[in-house]
């Protein structure tokens, strides 16, 4: 029988004994942790253990169960694996909209449960990959689109082109050892709470310019 790469925790859930033995001698080498069957409580003991993989074995999952692994999925991201005898198409999609990783019908046989786990790690891996990359995507797009409009302040306040104005941020921002969006926030946040023309507007933009 093959084996993971890595040392894990895993936590299980099974409605029968017999499934949790299943996985327990296919797991013999890990660390195990067996919950009683029903979603009451799940959240909060994921939280506190942090397994590295989540197992659920049940006929059908129920909503308690779905609504816990979907929080689960929101706060303590992790690959979730489920086992059932449910093939109904809602049922499916309703697993996957909770963030399970791998659902497998009718396939809780020992030789099975690492390969499943294997899967069901790379496609979490690569999921959280691409939501990285997402969220560096939009915070790049926001950061630019928040300079842009520092500049716009820049260059109506003191009368400067777009060059001299994204060069006053960046001084601003290397005589303050932070980054020019850090830089751009406090300047928007500044425009907005004082009035432009007033001694004490006047008086920041000096100060962040010098």
């Amino acid at each position: 029988m093959s084996e993971l790469k890595e040392q894990l925790r895993l936590m299980v859930v099974a409605e029968r004994s017999q499934w949790t033995q299943v996985i327990q001698r296919s797991l013999h080498i890990h660390e195990v942790m067996v919950l009683p069957t029903g979603g009451t409580g799940l959240y909060e003991e994921v939280a506190k253990l942090q397994p590295d993989v989540l197992i659920v074995a049940v006929d059908s999952p129920d909503r308690d169960i779905l609504e816990n692994m979907q929080a689960i999925t929101r706060d303590h991201p992790r690959p979730m694996v489920m086992f059932s005898a449910d093939a109904e198409r809602r049922t499916i999609e309703a697993a996957v909209q909770a963030g399970i990783s791998a659902y497998v019908v009718d396939g809780l046989r020992a030789e099975r449960v690492i390969p499943v786990l294997e899967v069901a790690i790379a496609r979490f891996n690569q999921l959280q990959s691409l939501r990285r990359e997402l969220a560096e995507a939009r915070a790049s797009l926001a950061g630019r689109k928040t300079i842009e409009r520092a500049k716009g302040i820049l260059m109506k306040r003191l009368r400067l082109d777009e060059e001299s104005a994204y060069s006053a941020l960046r001084k601003m921002a290397m005589n303050r050892n932070l980054k020019i969006v850090e830089i751009a926030n406090s300047l928007i946040t500044a425009s907005e709470l004082l009035l432009p023309g007033s001694d004490s507007y006047n008086e920041i933009l000096e100060k962040q310019n010098a």
